[in-house]
């Protein structure tokens, strides 16, 4: 039989609370004992489509929800990360790598990329006026089976 866990958080789009998002789910993850990189990779990625909701999702205004749902399915993590705000105009224009809707804030137009890379499967599901949601999902290799 499957092992199947989850948690549900939810938090104000204001800056500060993305270090709590990225450390809340790293610690729920860690049950699955992953690797330093593996963990390293899943809070990178929190990061990353948390500070995108409140930067371009929610344009900075800490009046705004983010959620959070992390699964643990047997060895494989899902995280959807979750916001109502402006939603993304043009997805595949802001998946092209170095392109930012606001480069006055310096900001490296890396973040799809790097959530592309560092998980196994990456999905936006966006509407204008409405939100976006990121689904993820990260399988992690058992550090038992390392060791044998």
């Amino acid at each position: 039989m499957s092992e199947h866990n989850f948690m549900t958080l939810q938090f104000a789009s204001r800056s500060e609370n993305e270090a709590f998002a990225r450390v809340a789910v790293a610690a729920f993850v860690s049950q699955l004992d992953p690797t330093l990189n593996e963990l390293t990779d899943i809070k990178t990625v929190v990061s990353e489509a948390v500070t995108n909701s409140i930067i371009h999702g929610y344009n900075n205004k800490p009046d705004g929800v983010i959620t959070i749902t992390t699964k643990i399915e047997d060895d494989v993590v899902r995280i959807t990360i979750e916001d109502q705000g402006s939603g993304i105009d043009d997805l595949e224009q802001a998946k092209q790598p170095l392109y930012t809707s606001k480069p006055e804030l310096e900001r490296s137009g890396m973040g799809f990329t790097i959530m592309e890379n560092f998980m196994d499967e990456v999905e936006v599901v966006t509407a204008v006026g409405i939100g976006t949601k990121i689904n993820m999902l990260k399988r992690i290799e058992s550090k038992k089976a390392l060791y044998n």
